[in-house]
């Protein structure tokens, strides 16, 4: 009789409490759908003097499968930067620019340079559900010629060096080694 009464209040326990929370969450995750699709394809790096970050970019990668065997459509990305000094500091999307200074950084698709640059304004529908916008960054929508499967974009300073972000078209465990 004691095992049955307790094994009756265990299920009571779980059934009563786990309902509520989960559909919460559910409903939660299926209101923001579209933003946490967008963080999934979210990277984020920076670039330091020292222990002082100069410039933080996001990247977020807008692609969507369409499963064609031969799909060659352009890489298109929404690009967060923000500088410590924004008066002085400025991206430049082309790889072969030729001003110089610790002002330059530069942003390429494996060597690549942009095709498309749009700068976006902060209440651009592109940013909605767009995770890290701040008030103090700029925003721009970045194409890029088609890349295969597994590629990075490559944000860099001649003085503060670089920084990576790689992204690939598939979910990115495919990717990493077992653990067995």
């Amino acid at each position: 009789m004691y095992k049955l009464f307790l094994g009756f209040v265990t299920v009571a326990l779980f059934v009563g409490c786990s309902s509520k929370e989960e559909q919460a969450l559910m409903d939660s995750y299926t209101k923001n759908i579209k933003y946490h699709k967008h963080l999934q394809k979210t990277e984020k790096t920076e670039l330091k003097d020292g222990d002082s970050t100069v410039a933080i970019l996001t990247a977020t990668y807008l692609y969507t499968p369409n499963f064609e065997k031969n799909d060659t459509r352009e890489e298109v990305f929404v690009v967060g930067v923000s500088f410590d000094n924004p008066e002085e500091n400025h991206i430049n999307f082309d790889r072969n620019s030729t001003s110089a200074g610790n002002q330059e950084y530069t942003l390429t698709l494996s060597g690549k340079k942009a095709t498309r640059v749009v700068r976006l304004s902060r209440n651009d529908e592109r940013l909605k559900g767009i995770s890290f916008i701040t008030d103090w960054g700029d925003y721009y929508e970045v194409t890029y010629p088609h890349a295969s499967k597994r590629f990075s974009l490559v944000f860099e300073n001649s003085v503060y060096g670089k920084g990576t972000l790689p992204f690939s078209k598939v979910a990115k465990f495919v990717y990493t080694k077992k653990g067995f």
